[in-house]
């Protein structure tokens, strides 16, 4: 009785630190945020937030959407403000990682795509916070090391390098270092030239 009880406390502790870290990693607020739909509910006027209830943004007149999860009209969101999709961000915002952003133009940087032709001249189509948006292709001299696989390679990605240049080890000799202990320098993957 007592192992069962030991291992259940420790199920509970693990599961609240293992959510603790994927928010983390994720970058997405652990706890309920204080603008959430509890604090929209209260701020909107109350005869349209608590009793409209909606499954869908038609349902819900001007200025609000709904929240599908708690099934009632909320109003539209602010910039800086917690978002699960675009429809609850006002008009000209978005809703990108989880917060309500200022629209940025197709084929910028930053815009949100499919595919590489969706973004302008030098830029690729990559994950950002699990988000594909347009990215700037490398330039010669920076970090083009890109993981095997798993979580960091799923959710954050790096376009190849820009047109004529190759990702490259480099990797230097021997360097002596302040405390005169000689350790060898890290291997690094940059863009570089291709040599003929």
């Amino acid at each position: 009785m007592l192992g069962n009880l030991w291992m259940l406390s420790f199920c509970l502790c693990f599961s609240w630190t293992e959510a603790r870290i994927w928010a983390w990693m994720l970058n997405m607020p652990h706890s309920p945020p204080k603008e959430g739909a509890k604090a929209l509910r209260e701020s909107a006027p109350p005869a349209k937030a608590t009793t409209v209830v909606c499954d869908h943004d038609r349902a819900c007149g001007r200025g609000f959407s709904c929240d599908r999860h708690f099934g009632l009209c909320v109003p539209l969101r602010g910039e800086g403000h917690y978002c699960r999709r675009d429809a609850q961000c006002v008009r000209g915002l978005s809703c990108m990682f989880g917060k309500c952003h200022r629209s940025i133009p197709d084929g910028q940087e930053g815009a949100r795509c499919k595919l590489d032709r969706d973004c302008g001249e030098s830029m690729c189509c990559a994950r950002h916070h699990g988000e594909q948006v347009c990215k700037r292709r490398l330039i010669r001299g920076e970090s083009c090391y890109v993981p095997d696989g798993g979580l960091a390679f799923s959710i954050n990605q790096i376009c190849p390098c820009d047109e004529g240049l190759l990702c490259r080890e480099h990797s230097g000799s021997l360097q002596r270092e302040r405390d005169f202990i000689y350790q060898p320098e890290r291997t690094s993957w940059t863009c570089q030239v291709p040599k003929l």
